[in-house]
Order: C-alpha cells, then structure tokens, then sequence
C-alpha cells in the first residue's frame, strides 16, 4: 500500500517533471517559431536547432530538481540514454514538422501560419515522448543505485530465516 505522503511526493516530482518540461518545451517552441516566423529557415532545420537548444537545461533541470540528484553525472548511464531519448524525441518532431513544412509550401501558407502549425507538431510528437521518457527518467536513468541495493539488502533482511 502506497502512503500519503508517498503520493504527495510523487505528485510534487510530477509538478516539477511537467514545470522543467514546460520550460525546455517553452524555450524550444519560442526558438522554432521565431526562425520559422521570420521566414530565417524551413521548419524542420527550425525545429533541430530549437530542440538541440533544449537538451541541455532539461538534463539538468530533470536530474538536480527532479530526481534531486547532484554530483558528476553518469556519461554511460545518465547522459547518453537521456541524449538518446532527446534524439528520439528530435527525430519524431522533425519528422512531423517536416510535413507541415512541405504541405504549407506546397498550400502556399504564410509564414506565420506555418510557424503555427510547425509548433502544433512539435508538440504532438514531444506529447508522445514525454510520457515515455518520464518512465525511463524515474525506472532506469535518474533511480539511485544506492538506493537500490539498500533496499534490496533491507527486503533480505526483513524476510524470515529457513
């Protein structure tokens, strides 16, 4: 059974995962509107530059108020799935943003809807990821390893002798 204050926890990481993905997704959105507003590039190279500027604030917003985790970071276990997962998420939005790049070209849009539309699939695609990459974040890249065994070695010796 889970307690209250459990789930009180786990809705304040929640709030804070959500705020540090509002704040990277923020950043990100205003970089891809404004170079495709502007008429600066196509959507799709747009949406790279505007994702690639996002990485690295969502790491470590993620991992230090999130997860609460301080100290090095774990290139093998921490950075590189997190990049992986970013990429994941990179190429999905392109790919998204890239057809509402050729229909709008195609449609003769305005830039300014087109940036519209460029935003609608970014946040689509990075919708989908979001929820993933969460339960990746908390199971396998932000769980504290001494955590684990600690609670692996309290559960053996909670359990009675044979």
């Amino acid at each position: 059974m889970t307690s209250s204050a459990a789930l009180r926890r786990r809705a304040a990481q929640l709030m804070r995962y959500a705020t540090t993905s509002l704040v990277a997704t923020a950043t990100s959105l205003l970089i891809l509107s404004a170079l495709v507003a502007s008429d600066t590039m196509r959507p799709a190279p747009a949406n790279v530059i505007a994702t690639l500027a996002g990485i690295v604030p969502s790491f470590e917003m993620n991992r230090r108020w999130v997860w609460g985790i301080s100290g090095k970071p774990s290139i093998r276990r921490q950075i590189l799935p997190f990049v992986a997962l970013s990429f994941a998420g990179l190429l999905l939005s392109t790919l998204a943003v890239g057809i509402v790049g050729d229909v709008a070209e195609h449609a003769g849009w305005s830039p300014g809807a087109t940036a519209v539309f460029s935003v609608v699939a970014n946040l689509a695609a990075f919708g989908v990821v979001w929820i993933v990459q969460f339960v990746v974040l908390d199971r396998l890249l932000f769980k504290p390893v001494a955590t684990t065994v600690a609670a692996t070695t309290d559960q053996r010796l909670m359990q009675p002798q044979q």
